[in-house]
């Protein structure tokens, strides 16, 4: 097999020093796919830190009804099942576009990320012990079972299974894991048409997505937040709003990322926890476990301790992984899934750009 593991993937950023070709500035359009990964991400461990050190969501005084207390309540109605769809969808069109970059350096691109996919599951498995219920080993099980096969299929398939599997999802399964597979589909479908590639052309069309995603979503948040939380159709109410508030979330994120001036500040600080995002993810989670004995979360109603806990990481984390991309092509879990993708050691230390005279 002929590879040329040295030089990124489709979708990288251009490494500094590798000729003249890779000193033009970064491509707008994957830095806003990062910052928006790492958007995601931050959602994710808000959710997350409950699920890794599982504390009181309910309180009630003698002779009243149990209560959500408030910060849970909050997370339920804005968090929950609004940031996994944007972080899922995210992985089908990552998917894609390695696969894209991998199909021009091998003859073999799908033994690539059978690898891929393969790792991810067995870091899934060691992660479970830390975190259950996480998200790498059904991530990878799906890609082996659905992306793999569907990257076979064409586009018009492709969406048309992600419609259809993301809306069964919602109406018969109540989202959550269920959605994985449709996700998968849209992301791998709109990096298939090339939407991935034009976002920064199409900021008139995304605007109009969010005019209506935007009352959908408030609508279906109003209803989640009125319908009884034991309800017959209350998992399915509120996996809909979930996937409403993730497509006003994400669409109003790229606009202010393309569109504002506040643009430049966020993507500084989410481009690279997205860049980072295994490393991320997975250190997150052995911060929550290191920190919970101290802070006395596990089974406690101590909200305010998890939610700047989570917080805290977060910064530690961006702050980390830009020093850490300043001097590193990739971060320390993502360079070691690379080595194995391409089953050698590739190089990681960036190389200082020569002097320029004259």
């Amino acid at each position: 097999m002929s590879t040329n593991p040295t030089r990124p993937a489709a979708g990288d950023p251009p490494v500094p020093g590798d000729g003249a070709a890779r000193r033009v500035r970064e491509d707008r359009r994957v830095t806003v796919l990062d910052a928006l990964r790492g958007f995601a991400l931050c959602g994710i461990l808000l959710v997350n830190v409950d699920q890794i050190t599982p504390m009181d969501k309910v309180s009630s005084a003698p002779g009243e009804l149990l209560r959500w207390h408030a910060v849970p309540e909050f997370l339920e109605l804005f968090v929950q099942h609004r940031f996994f769809p944007i972080f899922s969808f995210l992985f089908g069109t990552s998917f894609a576009i390695f696969l894209d970059g991998a199909a021009q350096r091998s003859a073999r691109p799908r033994l690539l990320l059978l690898r891929r996919l393969i790792v991810l599951a067995l870091l899934g498995v060691a992660h479970q012990f830390l975190h259950p219920g996480e998200a790498l080993l059904p991530y990878a099980i799906t890609g082996l079972v659905v992306l793999l096969p569907a990257s076979r299929l064409p586009t018009w398939l492709v969406l048309a299974g992600g419609l259809l599997g993301t809306v069964a999802s919602v109406t018969v399964a109540g989202g959550g894991m269920a959605s994985i597979p449709g996700l998968f589909l849209l992301g791998l479908a709109f990096a298939r048409v090339g939407v991935a590639r034009t976002l920064d052309r199409r900021t008139g069309r995304l605007a109009v997505v969010l005019a209506l995603a935007a009352p959908a979503a408030a609508a279906a948040l109003w209803w989640q937040h009125s319908y009884p939380m034991t309800g017959e159709y209350a998992t399915r109410i509120s996996g809909g709003a979930g996937l409403l508030g993730a497509l006003a979330y994400s669409t109003a994120l790229v606009l202010l990322l393309l569109r504002t001036p506040l643009g430049s500040p966020l993507s500084a600080a989410l481009e690279p926890l997205g860049r980072m995002a295994l490393t991320n993810y997975l250190t997150a989670t052995l911060a929550v476990v290191a920190a919970t004995p101290a802070l006395g979360l596990a089974g406690s109603a101590h909200w305010d301790r998890a939610m700047l806990l989570a917080v805290a990481i977060l910064a530690v984390q961006s702050v980390f992984s830009r020093w850490w991309l300043s001097r590193f092509r990739y971060g320390p879990f993502e360079w070691g899934l690379r080595c194995v993708t391409w089953w050698t050691l590739v190089p990681n230390l960036r190389r200082p750009e020569p002097e320029r005279t004259g």
